[in-house]
C-alpha cells in the first residue's frame, strides 16, 4: 500500500534518436498525492494555495488552466471500462508549483487497487499552451506490471523538433519505495527515449528545503532547461516544426 503524501527527488534522462542526435540528464523533483483526501503535509507544501510547493486541482485533469482534479480522472478511467471498487485510490504524481508558477510536460493519474495499478493516464503539456493525455492499459485490463509495454499512437504536438508520426511505447514501475517509468517514441530511424526514475520518501519540510537548494525554482527552472535544450538542437541544425492545432479529443 502506498502511503502519501511522498516526495520523489529523481532523474529524468531524454535520448535523441536519430540526426541530430541530443541527449541530457537532469534532476527533477515529484511529488506523489491522493488529491481525493485531505492529509497532513508539511508546512512549506499546499493544496489549493499558495506556498513554496503546491499542487492545485485546476492545473491537472481537462481542459489546461481549468482542471477538474481527481474527479476528471475517475470519469476518464470509467469510460475506458476500468472499474475502480470502493477502496481503490486514483493518485497524482507531478511537478508541483513553486512559489506559485506552473509548468509540466507531464503528470501521471495512476488508479490503484491496493498496490495493484490498474491504469495510467499521461498528461502531456507542451510550452505553447496545449494538453493531450494518453490513457494507458493493459488490453484486457489487467494490472500493469514494470514488464508490461503498453502502446499508444503520437498523436499531439510536443517538442517542435519532432514530428507528429509514430507510437509511443509506455513502461510503468510504481512501487511503494520506488517509481521507474519510460516513454519510447518509435518513429523509423528516428524517435527519443524519455525516463523518468527515482525513490519514494516521505514528503517532509526538510525534503523540500534540500529540493529547492539543489534544484532551485523547481516548475521554473523545467522550462528553462527546455528552451535551452531547444537552442542547442536549433543550433545542430533541427528542423523547427510550426504548432499545428492540438487534437481535438483530449484524451487518446
Amino acid at each position: 500500500m502506498i502511503h502519501t503524501p511522498l516526495h520523489m527527488p529523481g532523474q529524468t534522462v531524454h535520448a535523441r534518436r536519430g540526426g541530430p542526435k541530443n541527449t541530457f540528464r537532469y534532476g527533477i523533483d515529484y511529488l506523489l498525492i491522493d488529491p481525493e483526501r485531505d492529509e497532513p503535509t508539511p508546512a512549506l507544501f499546499s493544496r489549493n494555495r499558495f506556498n513554496l510547493l503546491a499542487v492545485h486541482d485546476r492545473d491537472h485533469g481537462g481542459a489546461r488552466e481549468a482542471g477538474e482534479g481527481a474527479a476528471w480522472a475517475r470519469r476518464v478511467f470509467a469510460a475506458q471500462g476500468v472499474a475502480l471498487g470502493a477502496e481503490a485510490r486514483v493518485l497524482l504524481l507531478t511537478q508541483p508549483r513553486f512559489l506559485g508558477y506552473w509548468f509540466n510536460p507531464v503528470s501521471f493519474w495512476l488508479a490503484m487497487e491496493g498496490d495493484d495499478l490498474r491504469a495510467v493516464i499521461a498528461e502531456v503539456n507542451n510550452p505553447f499552451g496545449d494538453r493531450h493525455s494518453y490513457f494507458c492499459a493493459n488490453p484486457d485490463l489487467a494490472p500493469i506490471t514494470a514488464g508490461d509495454t503498453i502502446t499508444s499512437d503520437k498523436v499531439f504536438h510536443v517538442s517542435p523538433f519532432q514530428r507528429i508520426a509514430g507510437k509511443y511505447r509506455f513502461r510503468f514501475d510504481i512501487g511503494t519505495e520506488r517509481i521507474a517509468i519510460s516513454i519510447t517514441l518509435l518513429d523509423g530511424e528516428k524517435g527519443l527515449v524519455a525516463t523518468l526514475t527515482g525513490p519514494l520518501v516521505p514528503l517532509s519540510t526538510g525534503g523540500i528545503l534540500r529540493a529547492s537548494l539543489r534544484r532551485p525554482a523547481g516548475a521554473l527552472r523545467t522550462i528553462a532547461l527546455i528552451y535551452w535544450q531547444a537552442v542547442k538542437l536549433k543550433l545542430k541544425g533541427a528542423r523547427y516544426r510550426t504548432r499545428p492545432a492540438p487534437p481535438k479529443e483530449e484524451v487518446s
